[in-house]
């Protein structure tokens, strides 16, 4: 027996909180592990004690992560940790261990013993395969939303004759669902979601396998339990059943995958199910200086539905916190270039340099700053501005529209989005093209005489076309994004289709701001410099530019940009939180949902929490959003911060404290022109001085005069002025 002291070599280096936890009975438990707890330790360890203390075997042992990779390094410490064979084990991800299940019970689970796994790019060909037998246009059912639709269901563990259908789109998703189904079962695949859903059934119907795993597994262990969704769950408990001792894992203050399916109240549900008293919390925190747990702890205690725990460390309190409010968007932008390239100097590298943004679509003014002054950068888990689907689809259009003979634009976006053209009108096209010598836009020109669909889209890029030198690039940007129906297309999709949406808008403030004599033009002969083509063609060039250079290759050292959830399992030594505005995060359509406040509270906290040494946060007064300045105010998640672990960067800035805890509801928005018009406010005038900002169903409207600041908050109801808040006497309505 492995002797349950300190001393051992296991137990070597432990705290007292994570001691408690390795050694815990063989019961279950659950372990509140804060950022930087050393949670993968104290997995790993536990694993390794229950197996030299003859607990349990390899054979005996569940253990499941949420990625491949968390697997292979908890593999490699309990190699080193102990001389057993590792792989004998059953540790993985949910959906490799359900893999491993259905391979051994194929004949159980109705599948062939040769079955195939579709990832997501196979899921959509064959749902694309059957929304074409069925004789369903992609105007009707996109192919992405039905994927969607069919892996929500299944993860939720419902199959399409369990579902309702309260209109006819949602019954004819759902047809389309079980037919899907039949084409999967005969054709012999599986999907991800599938794997999941097929391997919970089985244990459910068939007891003699169910008593079987119950029996064997007496340890079973999760790692990053706050991630998992209701079926995860349901699957662990039949594993469990009434004899396995389930050791979950997490941190319900890093519960941010909502989106995804995650059910944090998986938490309370295991300690009321399994008998946990109270959970193990690890608070001593190994990442952090001393200012940023502080700051962490200050933003999410202020969330009701939280376990708790109070992060600490015995690190130096280090730097305060900085926090600089540019002006506009691009002064943002510079300051973190002008900050990164100052820490460079200084010795730091690049690599450990972050910066992060609540959506997608705000890389692209830091990009271009990068970009421009010379600073290597990587976009981690994801791509670059002008590299992204939506983006890449606009700037085809913009080509066609000042030379429609880019044969790559049009095949890129004769179809996209779905307008019924299909790979042989395509073919037939390409073919007349080369058999007559001509370009694949003359082709079709010909062929728009006898097939409508075709000559649909030759008359989008000929309205196009027309526009160039009679509309500005900002409202050919927008006339390319709205009228060839991109943007309504990827309004119907599921997914990521917000990210695209925002990608889309974000293109068009990139045109409104783009000035064509800030670039340079070797790339464009100067008899076209005079041609009204000439913004379009600069603007195309700029882009290319950027999305070929400055982005680091493997192993180079370079800025980090991310968002804040790709950002989650990762830290640096200094990290940028940027576009820390009302509305923006938290985002406005959070403050709409019910609990969505709370997540983007938690994404804060996952934010502050992947800082070692200094943290950094920026907002900008004002900044470009769908073609047009808005003004912003300073997110209520930057005031929950003790203003003396701030050390402010900005003179101008005035910090105020009006938020309430909960979202306002979402009513009408209020005309925020008409204020600006009509009302002085007790000698504040609304003018060059006045910022206002709509958040909800409310504008706030801050006054400068002669370095006196004042704000006041007008929050509306369906029936006008519902609340006034003034933070000073002075300020009244005249």
């Amino acid at each position: 027996m492995f002797p349950e002291n300190p001393s051992s070599s296991l137990l070597q280096g432990l705290n007292p909180e994570q001691l408690a936890a390795v050694t815990w009975p063989p019961q279950s438990a659950l372990v509140l592990a804060g950022a930087g707890s050393g949670k993968t330790r104290v997995l790993t360890t536990r694993i390794a004690w229950l197996l030299q203390s003859g607990q349990a075997s390899v054979h005996s042992i569940m253990a499941v992560t949420f990625t491949n990779k968390a697997a292979k390094e908890m593999q490699t410490r309990l190699g080193a940790m102990l001389p057993v064979n590792v792989r004998a084990m059953w540790l993985g991800t949910f959906h490799g261990l359900c893999h491993r299940f259905l391979r051994l019970h194929h004949r159980d689970a109705g599948l062939p013993s040769a079955f195939q796994i579709l990832d997501s790019g196979d899921q959509l060909s064959l749902i694309k395969r059957l929304l074409k037998q069925l004789n369903i246009a992609e105007e009707i059912i996109a192919p992405r939303s039905l994927q969607g639709f069919i892996n929500a269901q299944k993860e939720a563990g419902l199959r399409a004759d369990k579902l309702d259908a309260p209109d006819p789109h949602t019954r004819r998703m759902i047809e389309c669902y079980a037919e899907y189904d039949k084409w999967c079962n005969r054709e012999g695949v599986v999907d991800f979601a599938e794997l999941m859903l097929r391997s919970y059934e089985l244990l459910q119907a068939n007891e003699i396998l169910r008593n079987h795993y119950q029996n064997r597994f007496n340890h079973i262990l999760v790692d990053e339990f706050q991630d998992t969704n209701k079926l995860q769950y349901a699957w662990l408990k039949l594993m469990a059943g009434g004899n396995a001792a389930v050791f979950a894992v997490g941190d319900d203050d890093q519960s941010i995958y909502r989106f995804r399916g995650a059910h944090v109240g998986n938490m309370a549900a295991l300690m009321n199910e399994f008998g946990i008293d109270a959970p193990i919390k690890l608070e001593q925190n190994y990442r952090s200086d001393g200012h940023i747990l502080v700051a962490a702890n200050a933003v999410i205690e202020n969330n009701a539905e939280r376990l708790g725990k109070n992060l600490r460390t015995d690190a130096a309190a280090g730097d305060k916190i900085r926090y600089f409010s540019a002006f506009t968007d691009l002064d943002e932008a510079q300051f973190v270039v002008d900050e990164a390239k100052s820490l460079h100097r200084e010795g730091w590298n690049l690599s450990d340099i972050a910066v992060l943004y609540r959506s997608n679509a705000q890389s692209r003014v830091i990009e271009q700053t990068l970009f421009r002054s010379g600073v290597s950068y990587k976009i981690y888990g994801g791509l670059r501005f002008y590299e992204r689907q939506e983006i890449k689809h606009a700037l085809a259009y913009l080509r066609l529209a000042v030379n429609p003979d880019d044969d790559n634009a049009l095949l890129r976006v004769i179809n996209v989005p779905a307008r019924g053209i299909g790979t042989r009108t395509v073919e037939n096209i390409q073919t007349a093209s080369q058999e007559q010598g001509v370009s694949l836009w003359q082709a079709a020109c010909a062929a728009a005489v006898k097939n409508a669909k075709i000559a649909a889209f030759v008359r989008i890029i000929e309205n196009l076309r027309q526009q160039v030198g009679q509309l500005s690039l900002a409202e050919l940007t927008v006339g390319a994004v709205h009228d060839s129906g991109l943007m309504e297309f990827y309004k119907t999709q599921k997914g990521e289709h917000q990210d695209r949406i925002d990608n889309l808008q974000e293109l068009i403030n990139a045109a409104v701001e783009f000035r064509p004599e800030d670039t340079t033009f070797e790339t464009i002969p100067e008899d076209l410099q005079a041609s009204p083509a000439f913004p379009v063609l600069a603007f195309l060039s700029n882009a290319a530019l950027e999305s070929g250079e400055n982005q680091a290759g493997a192993g180079e050292d370079a800025v980090q940009l991310m968002t804040v959830h790709a950002a989650k399992g990762l830290e640096f030594n200094a990290v940028f939180l940027t576009g820390m505005e009302e509305g923006r995060f938290p985002s406005e359509m959070s403050l709409a949902e019910r609990g969505g406040l709370e997540e983007e509270r938690r994404l804060m906290y996952v934010a502050i929490t992947r800082a070692r040494k200094r943290l950094y946060i920026s907002m900008a007064q004002q900044r470009m959003l769908h073609g047009q300045t808005q003004f912003g105010i300073v997110s209520r998640f930057v005031e929950e911060i003790p203003a003396e672990i701030v050390h402010v960067l900005s003179a101008q800035q005035q910090r105020f404290h009006t938020f309430a805890a909960e979202p306002r509801p979402k009513t009408k928005e209020p005309v925020v022109e008409n204020y600006k018009k009509t009302q002085d406010y007790g000698g504040f005038k609304i003018g060059q001085n006045v910022r206002h900002a709509k958040f909800g169903t409310g504008v706030i409207i801050d006054a400068v005069d002669k370095g006196e600041s004042a704000r006041l908050t007008i929050n509306f109801g369906k029936e006008g002025v519902k609340e006034l808040d003034t933070k000073f006497a002075k300020l009244e309505i005249v």
